[in-house]
């Protein structure tokens, strides 16, 4: 990858730059944050021309390398206020890195208010003024902007959600079944909405494949790092066989599984909404569950979800939004669940932060706990429609609490929290408190050792040894992130040494460089207090590192367990 592309919303216009010295040895994360953190001013309005949305492929993007083909998107957030990243699996990584764009960096902000549509190709980068999919939902979208220039093209969109910039916005991005990815945590669709560009199409026809500078050792690599995902217990046979809600069953047993808007840590109808009765399920109609979201995927946790006609409804159905409708609103039909994602994947909401925010909808009594079919009825007609109280809800459980005087909201940095309980699994509570980008379980997911023993056991329950654990993982996460792999890759990494040695290896192959070990957790840490640095001039200081109050004085059953950490404890999290 040897340029960077600017996009300019104001006039128009587009320019092709050479790739710095100092961004040289970035990708994924690691270029987004290191973008924003110099161009954009901090204290601007994220929805103003001065924020700039920079999507950047990860450093072994494109490569033979397994797991390898997220896309990283970066931006001022609309929702947190602070430096955000987000990522996705899809088509649109692998293409970018064959055209050799390190990263595609959108600014400015049209003065009318006309719509446009971008066009990459070897050749050339097309703005034109879009009119046929305005107000359009991604499947349509997707469909016909490959019915325009062929089916393997790439597509990088927003759904109405995004349009009406409301907080809640995600970005979808195509997989090469032409499904939806999501790129969704704090509001970056919104940002894409406020430069008016309904989508980008990717075209990488008459592109030669990402060559290694040394395809020998680069392969040896990539066949052993294969290995160890395959021969891990959990990358290699739970979330290939139930994908990622097999955690219901598990976390609703170790008493993190938070329940009727984080009221209790165990919901009566967890095995209802389990991945073992999702695999049934999905087995019983003729779906698929396994199911790949790029090429290349090999843990393929994803599935084809058929509703009882056998018609396709969703894919990507992850333990987080499953969680979220049900546990966390106490629906117990899955098939309501599903209708839910697929309109949620429609309208563009992210589904972490809109299922959060429907719990504090549901205890302020603008609708039942449990009803599925309501929240289904919301999403098309109120948010998905820009309604009045669509436009409420559509800013996220933050803006819901406010709005109707709710104490119990589940937010860090105005973010939703999700899937599992601070009280229960302390080690996940720093990971929401600590982050730079608000509540995020993907920033350091310490569920791998509090629960499954993964990388060693750290007692969920104790306070010991939580904040060393979630500051090494956030550290080794920014890092992942950085590379263009899933993050599921952290399970062997975490249990055999030889998968972090060959992605390490992979990575020297691929540029003709010496990393070592220290070099990547070195950029871990560099990232992570580049984004901390962003956060504090924009105005977030420590004291938002910090979970609800409600959490200090609710006890959750069933361990009747609270947050305990005092201020000290967690600032503690940046001594490195």
């Amino acid at each position: 990858m040897d340029k960077i592309v600017r996009i300019n919303m104001t006039d128009r216009s587009t320019r092709i730059e050479s790739v710095p010295e100092a961004w040289a040895g970035l990708g994924g994360r690691a270029l987004t944050s290191t973008i924003v953190a110099k161009e954009v001013p901090p204290s601007c309005h994220a929805l103003g021309p001065n924020n700039k949305l920079v999507f950047a492929p990860g450093l072994l993007s494109g490569t033979a390398a397994a797991n390898s083909g997220r896309i990283s998107a970066g931006a001022k957030s609309p929702l947190t206020g602070g430096i955000k990243e987000s990522n996705a699996g899809g088509t649109a990584a692998k293409m970018l890195a064959k055209l050799g764009i390190q990263a595609l960096i959108i600014e400015g902000q049209p003065k009318d208010d006309g719509w446009y549509s971008v066009h990459v190709t070897k050749n050339a980068i097309t703005i034109t003024e879009e009119k046929e999919l305005v107000g359009a939902g991604n499947y349509c979208l997707i469909n016909q902007v490959q019915a325009r220039h062929g089916l393997a093209v790439g597509v990088i969109s927003i759904g109405p959600v995004g349009e009406m910039k409301m907080l809640s916005a995600n970005i979808s991005v195509a997989d090469p079944d032409s499904r939806i990815r999501s790129i969704g945590r704090g509001g970056l669709g919104a940002v894409m909405g406020s430069k008016r560009i309904k989508f980008i199409s990717i075209d990488d026809t008459g592109t030669p494949p990402v060559m290694p500078k040394d395809g020998p050792k680069f392969k040896e690599a990539a066949r052993l790092f294969a290995k160890t995902l395959l021969d891990h217990p959990v990358s290699g046979q739970g979330l290939p066989t139930y994908g990622t809600d097999v955690l219901v069953n598990i976390l609703n047993e170790a008493g993190g599984l938070p329940t009727r808007n984080f009221t209790s840590g165990q919901f009566d109808g967890h095995d209802k909404i389990s991945g073992e009765t999702m695999h049934a399920t999905i087995v019983a109609r003729g779906g698929s569950p396994t199911h790949g979201c790029h090429a290349g995927c090999q843990i393929q946790c994803s599935q084809i979800y058929l509703d009882k006609e056998g018609k396709y409804l969703t894919s990507g159905f992850e333990y987080e939004t499953i969680w979220g409708m049900g546990a966390n609103c106490c629906i117990e039909e899955l098939d309501d669940i599903a209708e839910a994602d697929h309109v949620m994947d429609d309208i563009g909401a992210d589904s972490i932060e809109t299922a959060v925010m429907f719990g504090v909808a549901m205890e302020a009594g603008v609708l039942k706990f449990g009803d599925g079919k309501e929240v289904v009825r919301i999403l098309r007609d109120e948010i998905g429609k820009g309604t009045p109280l669509g436009r409420v809800l559509g800013g996220g459980a933050a803006q819901v609490g406010r709005a109707y005087g709710v104490v119990r909201v589940p937010v860090v940095k105005n973010q939703g929290i999700p899937a599992y309980d601070p009280r229960s699994v302390k080690g996940i509570g720093v990971t929401y408190a600590m982050g730079t980008m608000g509540a995020d379980h993907t920033s350091g997911y310490s569920i791998a050792t509090n629960i499954l023993n993964v990388g060693g056991h750290v007692d969920p329950l104790s306070k010991v040894g939580q904040v060393e654990l979630a500051r090494n993982l956030q550290i080794a996460t920014a890092a992942i992130d950085s590379t263009g792999m899933c993050l599921f890759i952290a399970f062997p990494a975490l249990d055999i040494p030889e998968c972090l040695s060959s992605l390490i290896d992979m990575i020297n192959a691929r540029y003709g460089i010496a990393l070592t070990g220290d070099d990547v957790t070195a950029l871990g840490k560099s990232v992570l207090k580049l984004e901390r640095q962003f956060n504090l001039a924009a105005g977030l200081s420590k004291e938002h590192d910090r979970l609800p109050e409600f959490f200090n004085y609710e006890a959750i059953a069933p361990h009747n367990v609270k947050w305990d950490f005092t201020p000290e404890e967690l600032d503690a999290f940046w001594d490195f």
